[in-house]
């Protein structure tokens, strides 16, 4: 899947999608979405965004809570 920005939805969770993503600023990375919501999912839950809409976005990069980490 390919897109514009860092993102997790709800709807993609067990999926095992993998995820190609190009920001604005050349910076890509690739990621897979599963393994980003076991990191972020207490996170996540916390959000205001995940509450209401179930769905995080970044538009600059990824976030540093899983940028270390093994994401492929």
């Amino acid at each position: 899947m390919k897109s514009k920005r860092f993102v997790v939805r709800q709807s993609l969770v067990g999926q095992n999608k993998t995820i190609n993503v190009e920001f604005k600023n050349g910076k890509t990375a690739t990621y897979n979405h599963d393994k980003v919501f076991a990191i972020m999912k207490d996170k996540l839950e916390a959000m205001p965004c995940w509450s209401k809409y179930k769905s995080y976005t970044a538009s600059n990069n990824i976030p540093m809570m899983v940028r270390n980490e093994d994401i492929d």
